[in-house]
């Protein structure tokens, strides 16, 4: 079956960029299972494809969230594969710019790992209630496209730590939110987070960790920006937002999730975004 797909790959690619091939990789790996640990007894040792292989045919796909997803839950090699490899690609794919930027100092991964900010850049992690924002409950979505200013993110750092570089999202909009008005949620990244200001002074402040919840796309534990009185009111200018009702978490490995209330358009504004 291998050596009738690599023939494929390499003298027929119009079939890798059809419906056909996603639907052969998604039968494909329904077959197996994510408990393999690629020892030598493991069926995936015989006969899968090489990592270029591999590589060229997400090129193809231009990188798929959706295909890396699942070919991660094939064993342990493919997520590692995915990790390493996959994901980044898929990253620079999507926001070149900010990677380069985010690689600029000389490591040659980001802070955390590949797939976690290819799941920050594509996902926004709504809220529970109970957990991070206690009030409301807003389902977790995809988005297809999210807009990352290095610019932006100046607003949300305190004058003294604007020297640190973060990317923050324009707010995704969650509007009629009954009580809570019209909610929007933010993400971003911190570059080299933990040579960062921010985080310095949040250390030097003894700022807590949350006690229970974690980052949505990493996992790590996260503080909480308006705990140790670090968000600035240039925030909420920029998000649109009331200037009391904004708040957001930084994690270890310095990813960005907040919340905030957004303030309604004026006859003005909607004018001048329609110009």
């Amino acid at each position: 079956m291998w050596a009738r797909f690599l023939s494929a790959l390499h003298f027929q690619t119009d079939f890798v960029q059809t419906g056909e091939f996603v639907e052969w990789v998604e039968t494909m790996i329904l077959t197996k299972q994510y408990r393999c640990i690629h020892s030598s007894s493991c069926q995936c040792t015989k006969g899968h494809l090489s990592e270029d292989a591999i590589f060229l045919v997400f090129q193809q796909l231009n990188w798929n969230p959706k295909l890396i997803a699942t070919l991660s839950c094939v064993c342990k090699w493919f997520d590692d594969l995915a990790k390493r490899v996959l994901w980044k690609e898929f990253c620079r794919a999507r926001a070149p710019k900010m990677m380069l930027d985010l690689q600029s100092s000389g490591s040659h991964s980001v802070d955390g790992n590949w797939r976690a900010l290819g799941k920050l850049l594509i996902y926004c992690s709504g809220c529970s209630k109970g957990g991070l924002f206690n009030s409301i409950h807003i389902p977790g979505h995809f988005v297809y496209r999210t807009r990352f200013s290095r610019t932006s993110g100046k607003s949300f750092l305190l004058p003294q730590c604007r020297t640190d570089v973060l990317y923050v999202s324009d707010p995704c909009e969650h509007l009629d939110q009954g009580e809570e008005g019209d909610v929007g949620f933010f993400r971003g990244i911190f570059k080299s987070f933990s040579m960062s200001k921010v985080r310095k002074m949040l250390i030097k402040r003894k700022a807590l960790l949350h006690p229970t919840e974690v980052c949505p796309y990493c996992k790590a534990k996260l503080w909480s920006m308006l705990q140790a009185k670090m968000i600035p009111q240039s925030a909420s200018c920029r998000l649109g937002a009331y200037e009391d009702c904004v708040e957001y978490y930084v994690c270890l490995n310095g990813h960005v999730l907040g919340i905030c209330t957004l303030l309604p358009l004026s006859d003005s504004e909607e004018a001048s975004e329609l110009e």
